[in-house]
């Protein structure tokens, strides 16, 4: 598994630059942009390609091969294989057939981002993409919404401008993050605000919707409330229920998430639930 540049070709290893160089086969996500990597080091190896829609396929041929005492380096387009690329397949397949499985690690896009944004890296949760209809992203942001870990997203430049603002919306507009843009290439950029100053950003300024991105978001703030028995915030029910007798839910909701300092779609959570177990009474 060789991990290479995701821009500055000065990132490519000596270690990664040997193993591609004396190994018998290259497994490609893209054959032509490994050919231009090679090129530019002036490597040739044989190539197979080996991509989402064909790793099934191609598993029992380089299963054999390899069998047959051949060595495969296998490369995503850019950084680390299996991480959000194809790869994991291959290597479950070596496993369970007693093959070798050894990482020449190196460059890794999610990780070069939390290094540069100035958030919370003891723990963090990597997402991925984000789904590419808005109803389905915005479902997953708010499955998020209350995860305390830093938040990790790749999102194609066409559609940070709308991914930014569903996350203001669905996680909190002063939510802290950051995001990385061109990472390790020339026109490389650091972008950190809250969502929504990113969201308004990325509206108002044209070469921020170009180049690969990276998007890193802080977590969820612990709640200040204790957590009552039943794991909610105790100071958010105290505030509901009266709040709940005397107003509509949206209202009482939203009231109760500035008196427990929640965000307003964790108040209106509860709000629901706490309003179906009173009329199930």
């Amino acid at each position: 598994m060789v991990a290479t540049p995701i821009g500055n070709l000065g990132d490519l290893s000596a270690r990664a630059r040997d193993t591609l160089g004396s190994c018998g086969l290259i497994a490609a996500e893209d054959t032509r942009r490994t050919g231009m990597l090679l090129h530019a080091f002036g490597l040739s190896k044989p190539m197979l390609s080996l991509h989402e829609h064909n790793e099934d396929h191609q598993l029992a041929e380089l299963i054999e091969r390899l069998r047959s005492g051949l060595s495969v380096a296998l490369v995503s387009d850019a950084g680390t294989p299996g991480i959000s690329d194809p790869g994991y397949g291959l290597v479950r397949g070596c496993a369970a057939a007693g093959i070798e499985v050894v990482a020449i690690p190196g460059p890794c896009a999610l990780i070069a981002a939390l290094s540069v944004a100035g958030l919370p890296t003891d723990r963090f949760c990597f997402e991925g993409f984000l789904p590419t209809r808005p109803t389905a992203r915005r479902a997953r942001l708010e499955s998020l919404a209350a995860e305390a870990r830093t938040l990790v997203f790749y999102e194609a430049p066409h559609r940070v401008q709308e991914a930014l603002a569903d996350c203001a919306q669905s996680l909190g507009g002063d939510r802290q993050a950051a995001v990385a843009r061109e990472i390790t290439k020339v026109h490389e950029t650091v972008y950190r605000a809250t969502l929504a100053e990113l969201a308004a950003r990325a509206a108002a300024e044209r070469d921020f919707e170009r180049g690969e991105i990276v998007l890193v978001i802080a977590g969820a703030a612990v709640a200040v409330a204790e957590s009552g028995p039943d794991g909610h915030g105790g100071a958010l029910d105290r505030a509901l229920e009266p709040l709940l007798e005397e107003l509509p839910l949206k209202q009482a909701a939203h009231l109760a998430a500035r008196i427990a300092k929640v965000r307003d779609n964790e108040a209106y959570k509860r709000a629901l639930e706490l309003k179906q177990a009173y009329g199930a009474r």
